[in-house]
């Protein structure tokens, strides 16, 4: 699983942001700030009985009593859940996201099984059910070998000089946009493609190419001692492993070869923190300037393969790996890059071949990774891949059956108060400049919301989608998406494009649009429960929509003006205002350490962890705001207050393997659940809720709590 670090889609059970993928308006746009939302309702206590967790909406026999609020709140609110719920042995790790995720998993097994059964099945849903059959057809699979990767082994054979080399790569090009967020073929190809608005001029759309190449997570897996040497030996193993059930001699030594070809692109890709910083990739390329800054590929033949032949410039994202990976296709022996190329090919397809394969590359990718000692069920395999070909098919049947109506109007009520609250924020900055306020203020106006699923549904109906074909389906669909990507370029955004499913437990900001989606399978408990109590849903899924809106204001975000394009619209003592908040967010996280050896990466998160702190703020004023002049209501000996920051943290409930959370804290732009839970602390409200005082661990004197919104 491969990240392409802020500007990528982010993984399961993380709430995303991206920078390059168009999202959808839905069906209405968020009210301005401008606009008064309606009133709210008295705030009941709901039946007992209606409340998904507990009587309203908090697990209370998942807290821990005994444990001071004021040192771990995270501990105080999910502590007896922690000590008593094991991770299930087909996952890394474990929580609310992964307890909506599984939800979502059997819903669309019933819909995806009745369409493989359904007699005379047409259009989108014959597709869903032919699909789901061949990946389920173990046997058939079975039957046929190494068959299904042969031609693509033959074309890799027959390459013959650099410049049938670049064709090959060209060739294999793909869209970078995974819409499960969940398994990735692209990224580890040489090079990715993303295609979005151009950063300066918004109107068009353009190709933006990115660095790829690694199997591994990340490049310290190549490059860093410790737990990585080991790594890197079980790596070499698998290599060879594949290219073993393959029936490709010297694979040991091809191996190798592999793994050092990899290393030395390592060397030459942009870090986590580099990848993230936007002026740092808003690198202009016109197609002759390729030869010059990055030689070594045959670019025109490159191009031409790819499809993009036309296209005058190219956004290069990671300028250094580009120009690295080109020198190498020079450097390296052609038969070092058949290799390579050999074993990719056979890993991308090891979970559509026979079952050698796909334990072997469980073995690996699953076990050594990330820690996970079993490999899921076959059907939820069956049904993440058939999301990632034929998502918004399946999708469409999914809202019809589990998305009320009722559900996407009071979520788009909620969006409205917590705009408004927003606004207010912004209003209220003593720091700000009326002129930045102003600016500010229009961009938080013109901001677009989706909730649920996308007005306009994606059409497969050119997609070939065959029931004895699992890997075929899967490299169409892949192909498909990639020439539905190309014939986008040059044109205006499609702003009722969604680029999450609705049966994916997301949320995402777009900034080069100013827009948000919320998908239907994160509207539902513990994050939103239309029978909880307000508090806690202002609290849970307030929080992440404040936690949206806000990206659209955060470190990156905030680079962005009100119509997406990349422009300082910032007066400069402002900014500075704004980058030390920043800073202090980095410090605070900087400080925390999920083992002895390794502590969080502030500025690596600090997208996120900006975005919590603003979003809940947001949510917490637009709670206070909704139930204004009412008594407020105790439940369950618990105040309105204490309800809502329970909410925010019993949504991140989360249990980790070990090297799953490492690499989590490495490679992933949001922190661990446990400490965004503790965001509270720099919230005044926090603090009277549940006498906070000097001394406990979490307490933090007044002028060092975070307000940067």
């Amino acid at each position: 699983m491969r990240r392409i670090g802020y500007l990528k889609l982010a993984a399961v059970a993380c709430i995303a942001t991206s920078l390059l993928v168009a999202c959808d308006r839905g069906d209405a746009p968020a009210e301005t700030a401008a606009t008064a939302p309606p009133p709210a309702p008295a705030e009941t206590a709901p039946a007992s009985d209606r409340a998904t967790l507990g009587a309203f909406g908090i697990d209370t026999a998942g807290m821990d009593t005994s444990v001071v609020p004021g040192d771990d709140f995270y501990g105080y609110t999910n502590g007896t859940w922690d000590r008593t719920t094991e991770i299930p042995a087909d996952r890394s790790r474990y929580g609310m996201f992964t307890l909506l995720l599984e939800k979502a998993l059997a819903r669309t097994r019933g819909i995806v099984e009745d369409a493989a059964k359904k007699d005379g099945a047409t259009g989108a849903e014959r597709q869903v059910g032919d699909f789901y059959v061949a990946y389920m057809d173990e046997a058939g699979i079975e039957a046929k070998g190494v068959e299904p990767v042969k031609p693509a082994l033959e074309e890799i054979a027959g390459i013959a000089d650099r410049m049938r080399l670049a064709v090959l790569l060209g060739g294999q090009l793909r869209a970078d946009v995974d819409l499960l967020n969940a398994t990735n073929y692209y990224t580890e190809r040489p090079f990715g493609l993303w295609v979005a608005p151009h950063l300066e001029k918004p109107e068009t759309q353009v190709p933006y190419l990115v660095q790829g190449g690694l199997a591994l997570p990340d490049r310290d897996f190549y490059l860093e001692g410790g737990r990585f040497e080991e790594i890197r030996k079980q790596y070499l193993a698998y290599i060879a492993e594949l290219l073993t059930l393959a029936g490709i001699g010297d694979a040991d030594a091809k191996a190798q070869r592999v793994l050092d070809l990899e290393t030395k692109i390592a060397r030459v890709h942009a870090t986590q923190v580099e990848t993230n910083d936007i002026k740092r990739g808003a690198n202009y390329w016109q197609r002759e300037d390729f030869a010059q800054r990055a030689p070594g590929l045959d670019w025109d033949a490159y191009f031409e393969a790819a499809g993009l032949a036309k296209e005058p410039e190219l956004v290069v994202w990671q300028p250094q790996a580009i120009a690295g990976i080109s020198a190498l296709v020079k450097s390296e022996p052609i038969g070092t890059w058949q290799d390579y190329l050999t074993f990719h090919v056979l890993h991308r397809a090891a979970p559509f071949l026979t079952k050698a394969f796909d334990e072997a590359q469980f073995a690996f990718n699953g076990t050594v990774l990330f820690g996970t000692p079993q490999q899921q069920d076959r059907w939820k395999r069956a049904i993440n891949a058939t999301n990632a070909a034929l998502g918004e098919a399946l999708g469409q049947l999914y809202v019809a059956k589990h998305f009320s109506p009722e559900t996407k109007a009071k979520l788009e009520t909620m969006v409205s108060r917590i705009v408004l609250a927003f606004d207010r924020r912004i209003e209220a900055l003593e720091w700000m400049t009326p002129e930045t306020k102003q600016r500010a203020r229009k961009k938080l106006a013109g901001l677009a919301v989706g909730v649920g699923y996308p007005e306009r549904w994606r059409d497969y109906s050119a997609l070939e989608i065959r029931r004895d074909d699992a890997l075929g389906n899967v490299e169409r669909a892949q192909l498909f998406e990639y020439r539905r990507n190309l014939a986008k370029l040059g044109t205006p955004a499609d702003r009722g494009e969604w680029f999450l499913l609705p049966q994916v437990v997301n949320a995402l900001n777009v900034p080069l649009e100013n827009r948000l989606i919320f998908p239907a399978a994160i509207l539902e408990a513990p994050f939103f429960d239309p029978n909880a109590d307000d508090a806690v849903n202002y609290g849970a899924i307030g929080g992440i929509i404040g936690h949206e809106i806000t990206h659209s204001f955060d470190s990156s975000g905030a680079l962005f003006d009100e119509t997406g394009k990349l422009a300082n619209w910032w007066a400069p003592a402002d900014l500075a205002r704004f980058e030390t908040e920043s800073q202090a967010l980095i410090a605070q996280y900087d400080a925390y350490k999920p083992f002895e050896d390794l502590a969080l990466n502030g500025k690596l998160t600090i997208g996120e962890n900006i975005a919590d702190v603003a979003g809940l703020a947001a949510a917490y004023d637009a709670y206070q705001a909704s139930h204004e002049g009412q008594a407020p209501v105790v439940l369950g000996g618990l105040t309105p207050e204490q309800r809502f920051f329970l909410g925010w943290a019993q949504q991140y409930r989360s249990k980790y393997r070990e090297p799953a959370l490492r690499n989590l804290v490495i490679t992933d732009v949001h922190a661990p659940g446990p400490w965004r839970a503790v965001t509270v602390r720099n919230l005044p409200g926090w603090y009277p809720a549940f006498d906070v005082k000097e001394g406990q661990k979490l307490y933090l004197p007044p002028e060092q709590r975070v307000v940067v919104w």
